[in-house]
């Protein structure tokens, strides 16, 4: 079972912390969109598929074609934990070997955005004291590391969820013989 959890964990952080760098590498310099959003959360997704086939692996070569909801929950969400520790290595790797200032550009775009509504002084020089308290604390790695990891693992939870539920049914995708 560990050794189940272990590769194919490592699978999932491998695919997601691998996308995860090169689209941050495409995207440098370039303001957060809805759609980078949407492409790392898909990716994700498709990165976690490799939960669903780990816990399919036990369920059928381990356990006999048969698994109950809450171990393949807990499988799941070990697997999840992993994919989410090779996330924020891959994250951190990123930002030291290329130099990105995630925190400078994010609070930058967001910045521009409240100008560009229009907001009135105060709430502005409001909102540029709280960017400057973020990009303060997400200089701290013990804040940037559960923040980064927390960006992962609900999703991995959500994946988990779903596969426990699905294959705790032993006629749903059976072992071939």
């Amino acid at each position: 079972m560990l050794r189940n959890i272990l590769t194919y964990g490592t699978i999932a952080g491998l695919i997601i912390g691998t996308a995860m760098s090169a689209m941050t590498i495409a995207m440098s310099g370039n303001p957060a969109s809805p759609l980078g959003m949407v492409v790392g959360y898909l990716t994700m997704l498709v990165a976690l598929s490799a939960v669903f086939l780990g816990i399919k692996r036990h369920r059928d070569v381990d356990q006999g074609g048969v698994i109950k909801f809450w171990p393949a929950f807990g499988i799941g969400v070990a697997m999840s934990a992993i994919a989410g520790l090779f996330y924020v290595l891959a994250w951190e790797a990123t930002m030291a070997t290329t130099g990105i200032d995630f925190a400078g550009d994010y609070s930058a775009a967001l910045i521009e955005q409240q100008k560009a509504k229009g907001v009135s002084p105060e709430t502005l020089a409001k909102f540029v004291a709280d960017m400057e308290s973020f990009k303060t604390q997400y200089a701290n790695p013990l804040y940037r590391l559960p923040m980064t990891f927390s960006e992962i693992f609900p999703v991995g939870i959500l994946v988990s969820l779903v596969s426990a539920g699905l294959l705790r049914n032993s006629r749903f995708l059976p072992a071939r013989g």
